[in-house]
């Protein structure tokens, strides 16, 4: 298959990753670098901005055949007929962050059940296992993951434990690949606080509410 990519250069290099051994990736970082020829000769689009841009699925209706994968951790479905009106195109969510798109399922969310079989058949086309997760903002493993990063910026606002023995011990108590502070570096500090902002605003429990450290360490970059 031909895979149309819009993303950044790290978002094209994980979908490259995941899919560059059997399918053609063609690699662009907004719209308005997508050539003619790579739209209309494209099978499926994973598109990384959608969610902030919902305007976006307006020029996928170019081509209403088109599938559309849109990374979604931040955001859902329910939010986004907000801003932007019933797409021609099938649009399905997928979890879109770093570190979490090369691995053997595809986290993924639908508009409605009956799209259930159409998810089905690309991820066959894509060779690729998928899982659906409730329409939510933060999916499933974004939310486990972001909420073990922020607990253990809790622990080291504590003085309990230092972030390498954290790491450590998480790696041998649970076999996680990573450990949260090796994973909050790897998917971005920024996109782990805006994450969990996301998530907060979405369910107002306390269990998500960002610790001071690490909004003060967020801060310190963005500002």
């Amino acid at each position: 298959m031909k895979i149309l990519v819009v993303g950044d250069p790290k978002n094209q290099e994980e979908i490259t990753a995941k899919f560059g051994e059997k399918h053609q990736i063609l690699s662009f970082d907004d719209l308005t670098e997508i050539t003619k020829e790579a739209f209309f000769e494209a099978d499926v689009v994973f598109d990384f901005f959608v969610a902030e841009e919902p305007e976006a699925l307006t020029f996928y209706e170019q081509r209403p055949d088109l599938t559309i994968f849109t990374h979604m951790a931040v955001s859902s479905f329910g939010n986004l007929q907000i801003f932007q009106h019933q797409t021609q195109n099938t649009v399905f969510g997928f979890n879109g962050l770093p570190t979490f798109i090369n691995r053997s399922v595809l986290e993924c969310t639908l508009q409605n059940e009956q799209e259930k079989e159409k998810l089905n058949l690309i991820c066959g086309k894509l060779e690729t296992d998928f899982e659906i997760v409730e329409d939510r903002v933060g999916m499933v493993t974004p939310r486990i993951i972001c909420m073990v990063i922020n607990e253990a910026y809790y622990t080291v606002q504590e003085g309990t434990a230092e972030r390498e023995d954290i790491d450590l011990g998480m790696k041998l108590g649970t076999n996680y690949p990573f450990g949260p502070f090796e994973w909050c570096e790897k998917i971005g500090l920024v996109k782990v606080y805006e994450l969990l902002e996301a998530i907060y605003d979405d369910t107002k429990e306390e269990r998500y509410k960002i610790c001071p450290k690490l909004k003060k360490e967020y801060l310190a970059l963005v500002e």
